[in-house]
This record gives C-alpha cells, structure tokens and sequence, in this order.
C-alpha cells in the first residue's frame, strides 16, 4: 500500500505527458481555394502548397471548394476548427467586397477569418478595342466627356476587382461610362475583342492580347509603372492619387493559436521570399507581398472599407488600400 503514492505519481505524469500538444504540424494540412482548378488563385495556392509542405514539414493539399464568387469555400474555414490545420488562400471576393454584397453570409472575413499575411498583390491593366479612338488614359477620359453615358465599360461581374478599378477611375476623373457586368472575366474579354463593349480593366493574362494588337492597354493600377509591361503608364500619372490593386491572403480560422499563426507566418514569409517562386508570380504580373498578421488585417479592412465607398455603400471618405502598401509590405 506504501507503493500506492508513487504510483500514482507515476500514471500522473505519464497522463500529463500524453496530454502535452504535439509541435504543430504534425498532421497534412488543407489549403482551401474557393474557386475552381486552373485560375489566378489556384494558381497561387498550389505554388503555396509546395513551397509551404517543404517548409513546415507536413504535406499541404489544396482542395477546391468554388462558388458564390469564393464565399463558399471562405464560409467553411471559418468555420472549420482553428487549429491551423485548415486555411484558405482568398482575394478581394470573399476577404473584402463579398461580404458587402451578401448580407446572408455566414462568416465576417475579419471576425471568423485571421489574416497570417498577404500573398501577392495583383494589377489590373485598362484595355480598349483597338477600334476605339483613345490611345492613352487623357484620350479616354475626354471621349467619355464628349459622350457622357455612351462608352462601356466591361467586368467579371459587380463586385469584382475589375469593377473597383472602373468605378474607381469614374469616381476619381469624374466621368460617365457604363458598367457593363458579365457571369465571368471570360466573357467579358470575349465581348471586348469582339467589340461589343469599349473597355474594360484585366488581370495580366491579357498581356499576351496586347502584344498581338487584338487588345490596346491604356494604363495600369499600379501606383507606378510595372515590370509586367514597363512602356505602360500608370493610370496614377494621369489621374493624381488613382492606383487600385487586387490581392490574395492567407487567413485560418479565428481563435488559431497564436503559436501556430507565427510558425505559418515565418514559414509562409519564408516560401515568398525564394527566388523562384517570386519568378512564379512575376510571370503571372503578381508580386510577392508577405506581411505580418496585423499588416494583412490593416489592408484587407481599409479595401474593404474603400471598396464599400466605391459601390455606394458607404458615405464617408476613406483612404485607398494603396496608400498603406509601405506598412503592408512589412514583414515579421
């Protein structure tokens, strides 16, 4: 029976080292894409999903979880288990405008999502039909002048980057062109090389268009001249203050701890910072933008807040995303 105490003891501490949490991760990891296989952000996960299973050590498995403009996909991270086994990689769509448009929602991205860092952000070029007597951004906006309300101007659907940077541009020249919304960037550039429509801002898979002559850029969103096509002015120099870029996140639910948000963060800031995934992303005119948790959270909320403005949602002024890149380009 004197045994009894040390024994005791002994199951004690053998629970109590049973019950000490593996070093995190020590299981597969799911990166959620909240878009179908073969665009811009399944692009961006699956470079993600390498370079981030080299780092931490665990596999890390994109699973594709589309619709509702990347809101589904959004919705069940942040309600998955936050343990940061579960994350998502997501844009303007489900982090900031989605939101706004959706009141059914189930998630608020800055409630039930935490922000780990920015990925990469993404320009937009202004396009015209090659038909359209506007050679640059001054031509344009005094065509729009002489015909108020007649030009139109194409996007992937209201919401979307591609609409912010239009009403962007009319808010700011203070010019009337039409937004023409289409089910999809896909059909909207169809109707623009087809010319249907006048104009429209695109993401840079239509420089190959532009080289060809099919398309004619304008300007770009960027608050100055871009590798991606460095003859192309910024829409900026034209139009003081004017630069609207897109951007993708990595976020894991809200309440992950924050031991777990520091080993993806360094390990995410890590993979970003590798030549050739900043090649990668080059390719595709993004540029790799790792920032600390706070940073990220900082950008998204000031998009979003923007972006309420430029869809007439909110009354105030606030200022463009923009103009915090220095801050949100911080890294840990």
């Amino acid at each position: 029976m004197r045994r009894l105490p040390w024994m005791l003891l002994f199951c004690l501490s053998c629970f109590a080292g049973a019950g000490h949490a593996a070093p995190f991760p020590d299981r597969p990891i799911t990166l959620v894409v909240p878009y179908p296989p073969g665009g811009g952000v399944d692009f961006v996960g699956r470079v993600l999903a390498t370079g981030l299973s080299a780092r931490l050590g665990q596999p890390v498995i994109v699973e594709n979880r589309a619709g509702a403009g990347g809101t589904i996909g959004a919705a069940y991270v942040a309600h998955a288990a936050a343990d940061g086994y579960t994350l998502l990689v997501g844009g303007t769509g489900p982090l900031s405008v989605g939101p706004l448009l959706f009141k059914s929602l189930s998630y608020a991205p800055l409630k039930d999502l935490a922000p780990v860092s920015l990925v990469v952000l993404i320009p937009q070029i202004l396009v015209v039909r090659p038909s359209l007597p506007a050679h640059d951004v001054a031509s344009l906006l005094a065509l729009a002048r002489a015909r108020p309300g007649t030009l139109t101007m194409g996007s992937g659907g209201t919401g979307t980057g591609q609409h912010l940077a239009g009403a962007m541009l009319v808010a700011q020249a203070h010019v009337d062109i039409q937004h023409i919304p289409y089910k999809g960037t896909s059909l909207a550039i169809n109707d623009l090389l087809g010319g249907h429509i006048d104009m429209m801002f695109a993401d840079p898979s239509v420089v190959p268009m532009i080289k060809s002559g099919q398309l004619r850029a304008l300007g770009l969103t960027t608050p100055q001249r871009s590798p991606i096509m460095p003859a192309v002015p910024a829409i900026g120099e034209t139009v003081p203050g004017y630069a609207m870029q897109s951007f993708y996140a990595l976020t894991a639910p809200a309440g992950t701890p924050a031991a777990v948000m520091d080993r993806l963060n360094g390990a995410l800031a890590a993979v970003l910072a590798e030549p050739d995934v900043q090649q990668k992303f080059a390719a595709e005119g993004m540029s790799a933008s790792p920032t600390t948790p706070q940073a990220a959270r900082d950008y998204i909320a000031g998009h979003t807040a923007h972006a309420a403005q430029l869809l007439g949602l909110a009354s105030s002024s606030t200022q463009s995303p923009a103009a915090s890149l220095p801050s949100a380009h911080a890294s840990k």
